[in-house]
């Protein structure tokens, strides 16, 4: 299992190799704020409304004394946004008052905060600290199992088995990679089988549509892209262009 695991992280970097961050952030306090409001919701959402969120409230001073009417309204687009305001006014307000305004870069600090999980902390320490760690969203659960790296079903289990299977330095990336791929192929209800670059090494292929030109029309789109931008990285980002659609990858 261990070499297959290893097999498809290389054969999704064929794939993705441009897997990033898709939330758009300056600073380690804007993606903090930003991975808060994308649960539940898009990352496409969530950076339609960041922009005009960071005008108004900056820095964690200015976010931590926010009228809550205010801000839900500003919020609202990513859905529940009352709670969403209380956990970004609290969490302003720890960062204001226990951590000197900056947002703290240990693991075990970050999860103090209102609204902020281990997956939030992953996040935030993997893309705006360089500290690696796995992202065990609904995306990667759901991947994981699929692929028999493990059963478990907690995230915090499912977080260490995951780990034991590659080396450190490789969990943010091979986060983006799997969650790109839970986004753009390996749905939920209806996943791409036929359409899938690394079928050959799915010990679930069959679970979703197998012929290819019906498996296709389920293929997601990149985020707020076109049709014909499926599976393609952003025009300016630099490197070879990414796989045609069906295209075999071995990760060898």
């Amino acid at each position: 299992m261990v070499r297959r695991a290893r097999r498809t992280y290389r054969a999704l970097g064929e794939v993705y190799y441009y897997a990033h961050p898709e939330l758009d952030f300056d600073d380690p306090f804007q993606l903090l704020v930003a991975t808060v409001l994308s649960a539940q919701t898009t990352d496409l959402r969530v950076n339609q409304t960041t922009p005009k969120l960071f005008a108004a409230y900056p820095t964690p001073e200015d976010l931590a004394a926010a009228d809550p009417s205010v801000l839900e309204e500003l919020i609202r687009p990513t859905g529940f946004f009352r709670n969403k305001a209380r956990s970004l006014i609290g969490l302003s307000t720890e960062l204001r008052d226990r951590f000197g305004g900056e947002v703290p870069g240990r693991l075990e600090d970050l999860v103090t905060l209102p609204g902020v999980g281990r997956k939030t902390a992953h996040v935030v320490l993997g893309n705006a600290y360089g500290r690696p760690g796995i992202t065990v969203d609904t995306h990667f659960q759901r991947l994981v199992r699929r692929w028999r790296w493990t059963e478990q079903e907690d995230p915090v289990k499912i977080e260490a088995e995951v780990a034991e299977i590659f080396p450190r330095k490789d969990w943010t990336t091979l986060s983006h990679r799997v969650i790109f791929h839970g986004r753009r192929i390996c749905h939920s209800r209806k996943p791409a089988c036929g359409a899938c670059p690394i079928a050959h090494l799915c010990p679930s292929f069959g679970e979703g549509e197998t012929d290819p030109d019906k498996a296709r029309k389920l293929l997601k789109y990149e985020m707020g892209g076109q049709p014909g931008q499926r599976l393609k990285p952003p025009a300016d980002y630099p490197g070879r262009p990414a796989p045609p659609l069906g295209t075999r990858v071995d990760g060898a």
